[in-house]
């Protein structure tokens, strides 16, 4: 998998993205993964596309913090780097939804399990043992913390968590809907057209959200809004929504039920 980031000047970043490209058995949980989820319970892409997206969010949010003179947890609590913070919020993205090779229930503590053992294996190398115990336990805090009812203690968690929430645009929901099923969930998740992460003016982070039909409102009211509650970055964070009020878009011709 080819992440495809600005690694910038991080070389322990970069070395950790190059395992993690070369890795054929994670590679393959990928796969399993999205097989249980798109295949056999038929609802959004948890995969390859989806790790990518939030991991290239997570480290923009992360950056854009820093820049404000946000300190991550991992340099507060523990004298590392930010260099350091830059790598947990890649790779928890990188193991978040390998549970759902096993179930989509319960997925978020079955990824914990199979992180631990890879994470020994791609940290290696790159920190010493007392380190890689540190990194390794911020990777699966930032990993458990992505669900929407778990509170982030660290500003990695928190830049994860925003980040997988913001995976919406153009059906991308990250609030399951099964394929070709009319719903809220399904009809909401048509209505945002993009989401973009910008430098805020009042606040560190400005996340714009653009929407052709206002029924994309229950994607911020019932996914991001209580997933940034429980994130611990909420004070740093401004979000905006912009419909279009002149030509809102039909998504539906007609709604049946019984």
């Amino acid at each position: 998998m080819d992440l495809q980031l600005p690694l910038e000047n991080n070389q322990k970043l970069h070395t950790f993205v190059r395992k993690i490209s070369e890795d054929i058995e994670l590679d393959q949980l990928y796969r399993c993964a999205n097989i249980n989820a798109v295949e056999r319970g038929h609802i959004n892409d948890h995969g390859v596309v989806h790790i990518k997206l939030v991991a290239m969010s997570a480290l923009k949010i992360l950056r854009l913090l820093i820049q404000a003179g946000v300190v991550p947890s991992v340099v507060a609590n523990y004298q590392m780097t930010n260099e350091d913070a830059e790598l947990i919020v890649v790779a928890a993205p990188c193991f978040h939804d390998i549970g759902i090779s096993i179930h989509r229930d319960d997925h978020e503590q079955l990824s914990l399990i199979l992180a631990q053992g890879k994470l020994k294996d791609l940290l290696e190398g790159i920190y010493t043992i007392r380190e890689r115990v540190i990194v390794t336990s911020e990777i699966l805090h930032a990993m458990i913390g992505h669900r929407w009812d778990v509170r982030c203690l660290t500003v990695e968690a928190g830049a994860v968590k925003l980040a997988d929430a913001l995976d919406m645009s153009k059906g991308r929901s990250r609030i399951p809907f099964e394929k070709g099923k009319v719903d809220i969930h399904s009809v909401s998740a048509a209505a945002i057209d993009s989401v973009q992460i910008k430098p805020g003016e009042s606040k560190p982070v400005l996340v714009v959200i653009e929407m052709n039909n206002s029924a994309g409102i229950f994607q911020v009211d019932e996914l991001l809004k209580r997933k940034l509650r429980n994130s611990g970055i909420e004070q740093h964070i401004e979000v905006q929504v912009h419909i279009e009020e002149v030509s809102e878009k039909r998504i539906l011709k007609s709604y049946h039920f019984p």
